[in-house]
Order: structure tokens, then C-alpha cells, then sequence
């Protein structure tokens, strides 16, 4: 088990509340079509992300940083990512464009400016961006979360090598 020289456990109550509000929603308009038109396609659609937003709520609630001397973790739910420190290019605040800042929030994936990126973010707050010298799978990047970037940074780049 590695010894970790850094922790960090970050909770947003505005994205846990926008997906708390979107399994309200979806179960809502759920029970609306059930009663109105029985059991067909568009009220179990409903139920589908009704369901599908509440294991958001439960799974995205805390992202957990973790970096030992050899590897930086993270740890969103259920979803773990690994990166060891030795296959990081560089590292810096994310300035992302607009409809990736405010496009998704919990794990997802998306092409931005030509980098296939990781993300593991809240919708809120500073964000740290990691590139790879080597792809890991098709991710060239990876972002995420933290309130204390700065400190991420300091201690990523004191442990990466050229």
C-alpha cells in the first residue's frame, strides 16, 4: 500500500443538488406518463434516468486526491483513476473553454483542443490539468478538481520527471 504525502476530499452541494434535482425531475415526469399512459416506452425512459441520476447522486458526492511519491489517485465513487507521476508531461491550472467548464460534472470524457481528455470534476472550482507523455488507453490528459490546485501543483511538479 503506498504511503500518501498528499489527501484531499472534495464535496460539491451544487452539483450533488443539480443531479438530486434531476432524479426529482425525471421521477417526477416518470409518474406522470405512468399514470397517464400505462406502461410504455417514454415513462420507463423516465424512470431509466430518474435512476440513473440518483446513483449519480450517491457515486459522484466525493472526489478523494491521493498522491504517494510514485502515483497520483483518484477516486470518485466507484470510478478510480491511476496515473503514475513518472509519465506526466506538465501540469497546470485548466483554463478550459466554457462549455467544457460548465458541459459535464462526475467522470466523463471529451476531445478539447485536439487532447483526449479525463475529467473528474464538480462543476465548480479551480481544476488542475495533467498531461502524459504516454497515452494512458486513449487519454492524453487528464483534469480534475481540487480546492487546493496550487498545492497539487507545487507537489506534482517537484515529483515529475523530463
Amino acid at each position: 500500500m503506498d504511503e500518501f504525502i498528499y489527501t484531499e476530499k472534495l464535496q460539491s452541494n451544487i452539483t450533488t443538488g443539480l443531479f438530486v434535482f434531476l432524479a426529482a425531475f425525471f421521477l417526477a415526469l416518470f409518474g406522470w406518463r405512468v399514470t397517464t399512459v400505462g406502461w410504455k416506452f417514454t415513462p420507463g425512459l423516465f424512470l431509466f434516468l430518474a435512476l440513473f441520476f440518483l446513483l449519480y447522486v450517491f457515486n459522484y458526492r466525493t472526489l478523494r486526491i491521493m498522491i504517494s511519491e510514485e502515483t497520483l489517485y483518484l477516486r470518485f465513487g466507484f470510478v478510480r483513476w491511476r496515473t503514475k507521476l513518472n509519465n506526466i508531461r506538465q501540469c497546470n491550472l485548466d483554463e478550459p473553454p466554457v462549455w467544457i467548464k460548465y458541459g459535464g460534472a462526475g467522470v466523463h470524457f471529451a476531445m478539447v483542443l485536439g487532447t483526449y481528455r479525463a475529467f473528474f470534476n464538480f462543476l465548480e472550482g479551480p481544476r488542475v490539468l495533467v498531461t502524459y507523455k504516454e497515452k494512458q488507453g486513449l487519454v492524453q490528459a487528464l483534469c480534475f478538481s481540487s480546492y487546493q490546485p496550487e498545492r497539487v501543483l507545487e507537489i506534482l511538479k517537484g515529483r515529475i520527471t523530463s
